[in-house]
């Protein structure tokens, strides 16, 4: 079965097309957006099918008088994330600004505040009571839904968390401190619920950046 983030990924032009006429947050008919977007009632009804499964949309009955009920629509709110605009430049010119931030204990507190933010995100879908192993799989699906692909191997008895090309390229910073390597070495520690190091890295020429456990008992004893 294909995930929600998932389906939000495969996300369809024309869907996207569909999301970005209802961005008012007006609610629509049938009718409204037919005649919007100048297709079939059968096309826009195939779309709003699709959305509506991807939680993108929701949709209102409204009964008025003796007639036969209609349905209006309107975007969630992960349906306006999804229809707002790429957050990309401004996420690149956020971290730049964070990166020259002159104090580095400001710095470091804040990196780590993000880190430690997005790895909540990730735990919140991850069960804590399992093993570790089965948390870092979980973690793995996740971020591979999030276009970010990952593989699990094997340092002795613990998982290793493999990422073999860089998720955020424009972001990676090559000198010495590594700000983005440690971000992600925070992210991923909160998100297993257990401390996690950087153990190779593809900076130093090694063939992927693999995060292994670090500082507590063995696999059998978790």
């Amino acid at each position: 079965m294909t995930s929600p983030s998932s389906q939000i990924n495969e996300l369809r032009s024309v869907d996207r097309e569909l999301l970005m006429a209802m961005r008012s947050g007006d609610a629509f008919g049938i009718g409204d957006l037919t005649e919007q977007l100048g297709v079939t009632a059968t096309a826009i009804r195939q779309r709003i099918e699709r959305l509506l499964e991807s939680g993108l949309i929701e949709r209102e009955k409204i009964v008025a008088g003796r007639g036969r009920p209609t349905f209006q629509y309107r975007l969630t709110v992960r349906g306006h994330r999804r229809a707002g605009a790429n957050p990309a430049e401004l996420a690149e010119a956020m971290w730049q600004e964070i990166l020259a931030i002159p104090d580095p204990k400001i710095r470091q507190q804040l990196l780590s505040s993000v880190a430690n933010r997005l790895g909540r995100q990730f735990a919140t879908q991850v069960d804590q009571d399992q093993s570790f192993e089965s948390r870092m799989i979980k973690l793995s699906e996740m971020l591979t839904d999030r276009q970010i692909t990952t593989e699990i191997s094997h340092a002795g008895d613990l998982p290793v968390l493999d990422i073999c090309a860089c998720p955020y390229p424009s972001l990676t910073d090559t000198s010495d401190e590594r700000a983005m390597c440690r971000l992600e070495e925070e992210m991923i520690s909160e998100a297993l619920g257990r401390p996690v190091h950087l153990s190779s890295c593809r900076l130093d020429g090694d063939h992927c950046c693999q995060f292994a456990a670090t500082g507590e008992p063995s696999e059998s004893a978790n």
